[in-house]
This record gives C-alpha cells, sequence and structure tokens, in this order.
C-alpha cells in the first residue's frame, strides 16, 4: 500500500506536493519521492523514511516546475527495500517518463520476462513498480512509432495495451516530459485513486490523489474518483482530457481499504469511510447481541486508532460505557520489524499502556479493526486481564482474515494468519480471550454497498479467498508463501529488493 499524488497547477508545485504527502504519510512511512516538471526538464528527489525526514529546505528549492508528482511507501516484511526503490521511477524514452504506483501487479514475472527480454528495456530493481513504467513506455512508443509528436490517442491507446497486459491492483500518476500528467486505474477499481480542482484568477489547477483527504488543506475541492480502467490526461497548461480504456470494467474496490487504511476524512468511490467505519460498528453490535449475553459486559473499549469510530456506535448501540482504557505511546518504532518475538512482544507493551482503574473488576468489550497475527490481541488480552478485568471480549470490526493479499496488503503466509483453519472459539483460545465476535463479511460488504450502491462487487479475497483479477491460483499463493519466507530469512543477515506492498499485522495496527 503507497500514496500516490500528483498536481498541475499555474503555481509552482513543490511545496503542495509535500504538504500533500503529509496527508497521505499514513499509507506509507518508509520512503518518500517527488518528481516536479520545468518544461521538458524533471528535477527529482527521493528517498527513505518519513516525508518530513527526506525533504530538507535545499531540495525543495530544486524542485522546480508547475506540474509534479509524488509518491508515499510502506515497508514490507522484515526488510523495507533499498533506497533503489523509492519512487517515482524515471525512463529515459519516449520522451521521458516518471511514475509513482499504489497497488500490487501479481503478473510481475511473466511482464519481467517480456519487458527485458521481447521489449529489450532495462529493469533495475525488483519493484513492480519500475515493470509497469515500463511496460507503460513500451506501448507509448509503440503508439508513437516513427511520430516525433505525441498525440492524445497515442496515451489513451497506450494505457489501453497496459490494462490488456497488466495483471493485478494498480492507481498510477505519471509525468510525460513536455506534455503532462497522466494518471489511471485498475478495471476493478481495487486501489482507490480520485480528481480535484481548484478555480483561481480565471485558472484551473488540478490535483490526483490516492485520497480525497489531501485536497482541502491544499485548496483543492473533491470531483470525483476515476473510475475503473479511466485515465486522465492534464495537459501542462491544464486541459483535462479523459477516456474510459478498458474493456469491460468494474467498480471493485479492496474492503480493507474502509476497515484500516484510508483516513476516515476521506471520501473513496463514494463512500465517507468514517459514515462506514460508524456503520460497522452497528452491524457488528447486532453480531454481539447474538453471540454473548449483553448482561456479560459492562463497558467498550477501542483498540487505538482505527477502531473508535465502530467501537462508539457499537457502545452507543448496545447501551454500554465507552471508555478510553488503551493509550498510544505514538514514537515506539512499528513491532513487525523486530527481529524477535521477545523484542516484539516487549513493544507491544511500550506502545499500548492500560489504564488500570478502567479494567478494575469489569468484564470488558475490547473492540479492534481486524484480527491478523493474533500476536497483539493476545498481548492486549493479558493486558487487561493484569489491571483487573474480571473477563475480556474482542470484537472485530472486519470479518475473520484467512487468506494472504496479492493486491498492495502484504499479510502474513496462510500460516501465520491466526484465522487461517480456526473458529472464532479457537481463536479466542488463542489470545487468551473469554470470547471473539467478527464482523460477518455480508454485513461488512452490506455497510459499504448501502453508501453507495454503484459498486458492483468487492475485493474481499483476504476474508474469502475470491481473487477477482482471477489469475491467483493455489500454486501462485504457494510461490508467494515461499517467496516471503525465504525474504523474512534473508531480512536479518543483508538487504533485499522486494516488492512496495504494505505490510499488515497486528502489531502495525494503528
Amino acid at each position: 500500500m503507497c500514496g500516490v499524488l500528483g498536481i498541475v497547477a499555474h503555481e509552482p508545485v513543490n511545496q503542495l506536493l509535500y504538504d500533500g504527502l503529509q496527508m497521505l504519510q499514513h499509507r506509507g512511512q518508509d520512503a518518500a519521492g517527488i518528481v516536479t516538471a520545468q518544461g521538458t526538464m524533471f528535477h527529482m528527489h527521493k528517498g527513505k523514511g518519513m516525508v518530513r525526514d527526506v525533504f530538507r529546505t535545499r531540495n525543495m528549492r530544486d524542485l522546480l516546475g508547475h506540474a509534479g508528482i509524488a509518491h508515499v511507501r510502506y515497508p514490507t516484511a522484515g526488510n523495507a527495500g533499498s533506497s533503489a526503490e523509492a519512487q517515482p521511477f524515471y525512463v529515459n524514452s519516449p520522451f521521458g517518463i516518471v511514475l509513482a504506483h499504489n497497488g500490487n501487479l501479481t503478473n510481475t514475472d511473466e511482464l519481467y520476462q517480456n519487458v527485458c527480454f521481447t521489449d529489450l528495456r532495462h529493469i533495475n530493481t525488483r519493484s513492480d513498480s519500475e515493470v509497469l513504467l515500463n511496460v507503460f513506455a513500451r506501448e507509448l512508443e509503440t503508439q508513437v512509432n516513427d511520430h516525433t509528436q505525441l498525440h492524445l490517442d497515442n496515451i489513451f491507446n497506450a494505457v489501453s495495451a497496459v490494462h490488456q497486459r497488466v495483471r493485478g491492483a494498480y492507481g498510477v500518476v505519471a509525468l510525460i516530459a513536455g506534455y503532462g500528467l497522466l494518471a489511471f486505474r485498475d478495471p476493478f477499481g481495487i486501489r482507490p485513486l480520485c480528481l480535484g480542482q481548484k478555480q483561481e484568477n480565471g485558472h484551473i489547477d488540478y490535483i490526483v490523489a490516492s485520497e480525497s483527504v489531501a485536497f482541502p488543506s491544499l485548496g483543492y475541492e473533491y470531483v470525483r474518483d476515476i473510475v475503473p480502467g479511466e485515465a486522465v490526461f492534464i495537459t501542462m497548461d491544464g486541459k483535462l482530457f479523459s477516456q474510459q480504456c478498458a474493456e469491460n470494467p468494474k467498480l471493485m474496490p479492496c474492503l480493507f481499504e474502509y476497515v484500516y487504511f484510508a483516513r476516515p476524512d476521506s471520501v473513496m468511490d463514494g463512500v465517507s469511510v468514517y459514515q462506514a467505519r460508524l456503520n460497522m460498528g452497528v452491524t457488528l453490535a447486532e453480531k454481539v447481541k447474538r453471540t454473548i449475553n449483553l448482561d456479560d459486559i459492562d463497558v467498550v473499549m477501542p483498540i487505538p486508532d482505527t477502531s473508535r469510530p465502530s467501537a462508539m456506535e457499537l457502545a452507543q448501540h448496545l447501551g454500554k460505557p465507552y471508555r478510553e482504557g488503551l493509550f498510544k505511546n505514538r514514537y515506539i518504532g512499528r513491532t513487525f520489524i523486530m527481529p524477535g518475538q521477545a523484542v516484539r512482544k516487549k513493544s507491544v507493551r511500550q506502545k499500548l499502556n492500560p489504564m488500570g482503574y478502567e479494567f478494575q473488576g469489569k468484564s470488558v468489550l475490547l473492540v479492534d479493526d481486524s484480527i491478523v497475527r493474533g500476536t497483539t490481541s493476545r498481548e492486549i488480552v493479558e493486558m487487561a486481564r493484569q489491571s483487573g478485568a474480571t473477563k475480556v471480549y474482542f470484537a472485530s470490526a472486519a470479518p475473520a482474515v484467512r487468506y494472504p493479499n496479492v493486491y498492495g496488503i502484504d499479510m502474513p503466509t496462510r500460516e501465520e494468519l491466526i484465522s487461517n483453519g480456526r473458529t472464532a472459539e479457537q481463536v479466542a483460545e488463542e489470545i487468551g480471550a473469554d470470547g471473539v465476535i467478527f464482523q460477518d463479511l455480508s454485513d461488512l460488504q452490506a455497510v459499504v454497498n448501502t453508501l453507495n450502491p454503484k459498486i458492483e462487487g468487492f475485493d474481499s479475497s483476504c476474508f474469502d479467498g475470491r481473487y477477482i483479477t482471477g489469475d491467483v491460483d493455489e500454486a501462485y499463493l504457494e510461490r508467494l508463501s515461499v517467496g516471503k519466507q525465504s525474504t523474512r530469512e534473508a531480512a536479518f543477515v543483508a538487504p533485499g529488493l522486494v516488492d512496495h506492498s504494505v505490510r499488515v499485522s497486528d502489531e502495525d495496527e494503528e
């Protein structure tokens, strides 16, 4: 999972891109990059770290131009990757292109072979984003052929060819030197991408971002989501063109965006993320009523931070007191990158601090956005009991996570997912809770679908094992599992080059 941003304006965009990236920082903390366009010249700065750490005043001064793209990258399992994998990526032919990508391709190996040995292009990293850039560059080159000028049809035809060759999830922003900003989205709309604008002094400036939350602070208004399969091209002088470039596109966004990744103040595919999380609390409350005796619950508490809206609504729906019993120290490192279980366990204890008198003598219902690996859930249950809780129930706003996600959410292997092959009762036993309640998948889908009936379906693969791109089978998942295990074993020996998908575990939840 990453965040992408693109702006074409009538003013310098370096500060706008920097400020916008900070609004998307929750989508990636491992690396950040900005490229601006000044005429036919690109200016680039990127590196590992948070946005505030990557860019200094001297870097910002060099990022000249009225158009640009930017990217934040999330760390991966055991190894945050090398600085060479920071985006955007650049190729000098044709015309000069820079590209940033959010998502994950599922046919990267096949594309890599074709790009390197058929298209005769060079790939310098293991990033699927660099592969995607070279696929697009090759298709654009084919469209242009012997012509020296680039036409709008060439760009849209190249995107159509990309959709035919590429499988997986992708939200893309790219700059073509001297021409303009291109943005396009995969035919299922798995990863989000939206369009905004600002009218000032008779000019219209445009912005494209992974989430609408980037717009208000920059003075832009949300216009609409870029629809699945669509390409939007904005010329350097601010003219906008769009075209559907995919056959049979369907709007089937990732459900986990609404549960966990997106900021609550974003609107994604016509759905308020905050409202969706409130409504998740209502349906989860109904599941709690059917599952346990409400007289057994004295108080409802969220696991900070993402689960707060659901927990508050659940408490109100059950008529139970809502309390903040766990407080988060935001200055503790992410626990999932810790090399040993003992170190991870200590870090979880440092990250979340229980307020004892809120637990003392009470039967507590803890609410979290999801239960993935179960490590943190187990620690929190133990902390609650040590703080004097008489009973501890655990409710998840998401269904049980039983399968890997291959579309940009780098979840643990099936063997590491606590719900894989276990019932809710068995999960409760594993984490030491008196009971575990999972949201029903049908309820979660209905929550989002009710807020936008135009959504045709969802990527809910981590819950139901259905991979909507149709190219993921058991053999693929087995290779993925073996590959991740090898990566983790090597991660503490030497740096490696891995993909840029977001690593999700309980220890990573916010």
